[in-house]
């Protein structure tokens, strides 16, 4: 996320609720905007060095993982929600379908299809393709004989 300046503690939680994983003000270097492009391909998450310099921003995310719990919500109530195109490729993956595979069925690059794999995996909080295919049955975002 680009920003026009430092978020304040109420604008970094928002940022960390919908999902970000970095922020950069908008007159950040180049050199600044590849370190971090490079760790978040990298599956690192650069805004939690943000929470942990921002004691107020992160007692409010623990404060509100805590309320769901209390609630007696599922932890899968907050993970965050996947686009149609991204349901769609991880179809393909539960299926067995390789990158390479997936690409040419949707008729768009390879890297494109690792850009979905990396939001999908995020998203989902899952490690690999299996757990992320294993975590979407499990919460009903597909099913283990979709439909294309």
């Amino acid at each position: 996320m680009l920003t026009p300046a430092r978020p304040n503690d109420e604008e970094l939680f928002e940022v960390v609720k919908i999902g970000a994983v970095a922020y950069l003000s908008k007159n950040t270097t180049p050199e600044d905007l590849t370190q971090t492009i490079r760790k978040v391909f990298g599956s690192e998450y650069p805004i939690s060095d943000s929470l942990l310099a921002r004691p107020k921003a992160a007692e409010s995310v623990l404060g509100q993982f805590q309320s769901i719990v209390a609630t007696g919500k599922a932890v899968d109530s907050i993970i965050s929600s996947l686009t149609f195109k991204e349901i769609q490729v991880l179809n393909y993956i539960a299926d067995g379908n390789s990158n390479n595979q997936i690409a040419q069925i949707l008729q768009i690059s390879e890297q494109t299809i690792k850009n979905h794999v990396s939001s999908i995996l995020r998203k989902l909080n899952a490690n690999d393709r299996a757990q992320a295919t294993a975590i979407a049955i499990r919460n009903g975002l597909i099913h283990e004989e979709a439909p294309r």
